[in-house]
């Protein structure tokens, strides 16, 4: 182990890798900051290049691209409330808050210390128990990947601010988005109309792009007039600030770090479930929960660092079995058998040389991370001084790009576009879109695994109860929702309890 470390070192510290690290990191910068282009098209976008590249600088761009593009999805979401990529759209609202409290410099620089911390500390855990960690995520099967995603549902709800009746009604309109298509069961097409393009569902990139970001371009316009500008502060207030938050909440950041790092280890979870789930148990045990929603750094400290330790997570079943975490990892996997690595249990005896320059090139990209996005804070500030009539049309010319590429057809323009519309509605009528965006996003993971197991079981629901794992995790998700009842239980009473007189009621 020592000497594939140490022959990584000499891989990953050259001339050409290290620049190939930087000019990655300063790319995934920019295209993750960009509303509408998320860390996956960004890799994507990188593969024609990674082609003409030897194995050790394509592997250490995909990693740097993945690292600073999940930071910068955060800017967008707390300048503007539109999250540039799924994993900043647990929090984007909370960061949002803080900008309007002239906050913003201070919740980007939490959420990229935290994002260092996170990244480094999941690939420490990605060295250290790689294959352990992974031959525990193998042994999941659909039963415990079913109540996995109905825990992530369930956060949607917890941590969205509403009622609970409103929060799910709209985890419901997301389910019922996600079941359009092509039925996995038995392959008849629904709720499509005759519509081609529909048969394949609803992506959920143009989704998330037309909930969050053309709901808040159709405020802006009917809000009307100029923008408030927050204070510019000097960046030694700034940065004292970040420390005081991070002494603070510590455990959060450890707590966040350790649950990102488990969950990207699952198959098909990736960051943007550990930043839900982290969000939502920063919330359930923090002293101040009333707090959240407010303009809060708490969620914002333990989301961010799950997000990066999550990404550094996705690639323990990619290595070690050959299963993408995620989809950035799906697209890691194909370069990787471009370049002559085969990702599996083997690899670290054939290939360790090559293993360990993929950690130490995570350990890199997060380091080269921390200046490269305090630049990218100081300097985003500046978008908010650009008038919004200037503004709200370059946001939605890069949305539109960015709807059609994730799809290669106009439709997913349309989609955006109606899901906008959609959106806007709901939060004009108090309806949180945070639960329909997640439920988009889970519902194929949940019937997939719903009906696979059915199929197992022979239609006996006592099968997912059967499993150690899968009746911890069932019995958790059951009483998060006997919790949830009680509150909804709880709120009508209140909202049907006659309020006190006034004075000016008085007769």
């Amino acid at each position: 182990m020592l000497d594939a470390f140490l022959g990584a070192l000499a891989l990953v510290f050259d001339a050409e890798v290290i620049s190939v690290i930087i000019a990655a990191a300063i790319y995934g910068a920019f295209v993750g900051a960009v509303p509408g282009l998320t860390a996956t098209m960004s890799v994507a976008l990188l593969v024609p290049v990674t082609f003409f590249m030897d194995p050790v600088p394509a592997i250490a761009a995909i990693v740097t691209t993945t690292a600073t593009a999940i930071f910068a999805g955060d800017i967008p979401g707390a300048l503007l409330r539109i999250p540039g990529t799924p994993a900043s759209a647990a929090y984007a609202n909370e960061a949002y808050r803080m900008t309007r409290q002239g906050e913003a410099e201070l919740a980007l620089g939490t959420s990229l210390v935290t994002a260092v911390i996170g990244g480094l500390t999941g690939t420490l855990v990605l060295m250290a128990i790689a294959p352990e960690l992974a031959r525990f995520a193998i042994n999941f099967s659909s039963f415990e990947y079913f109540w996995i995603a109905c825990i992530g549902l369930t956060c949607a709800v917890l941590i969205s601010g509403g009622s609970v009746a409103k929060s799910a009604a709209s985890l419901l309109i997301g389910l019922f988005i996600a079941t359009i298509g092509i039925d996995v069961a038995v392959g008849y097409p629904r709720y499509t109309f005759g519509v081609v393009d529909l048969l394949d569902g609803v992506s959920f990139i143009p989704a998330m792009i037309g909930m969050f970001a053309v709901s808040e371009i159709l405020r802006n316009v009917t809000r009307g007039g100029p923008r408030e500008l927050p204070p510019r502060r000097p960046l030694s207030h700034v940065l004292g600030r970040i420390g005081t938050v991070l002494g603070r909440y510590r455990w959060n950041v450890v707590r966040g770090s350790a649950l990102g790092s488990v969950v990207g280890a699952l198959p098909g979870a990736g960051a943007d479930i550990a930043a839900w789930i982290s969000y939502a148990v920063a919330k359930r045990f923090s002293k101040t929960p009333e707090r959240f929603g407010t303009g809060h750094p708490e969620g914002i400290a333990e989301a961010g660092a799950s997000n990066n330790a999550a990404v550094a997570g996705a690639w323990t079943p990619a290595l070690c079995f050959g299963i993408p975490g995620d989809t950035v990892t799906a697209i890691a996997i194909g370069i990787l058998y471009l370049k002559g690595l085969q990702p599996g249990p083997l690899v670290f005896t054939q290939q360790p040389d090559l293993v360990y320059a993929v950690f130490v090139a995570f350990l890199v990209a997060n380091i080269v991370l921390l200046p490269i996005g305090l630049v990218a804070i100081r300097t985003s500030s500046y978008v908010l001084r650009v008038p919004t009539n200037m503004l709200m049309p370059v946001i939605l010319l890069f949305c539109m790009v960015g709807a059609f590429a994730m799809t290669n057809s106009v439709f997913g323009i349309w989609v955006m576009l109606a899901l906008g519309v959609l959106a806007f509605s709901m939060e004009e009528n108090g309806f949180p879109v945070a639960p329909t965006i997640l439920a988009i996003v889970l519902g194929p993971m949940i019937e997939d695994n719903f009906m696979v197991s059915m199929m197992k079981s022979q239609g006996d629901l006592t099968a997912f109860f059967e499993r150690p794992i899968a009746m911890v995790l069932g019995v958790a998700t059951l009483l998060i929702w006997l919790a949830l009842a009680f509150r909804y239980v709880t709120e009508a009473r209140r909202a049907g309890a006659p309020q006190p007189a006034t004075q000016s009621d008085a007769p």
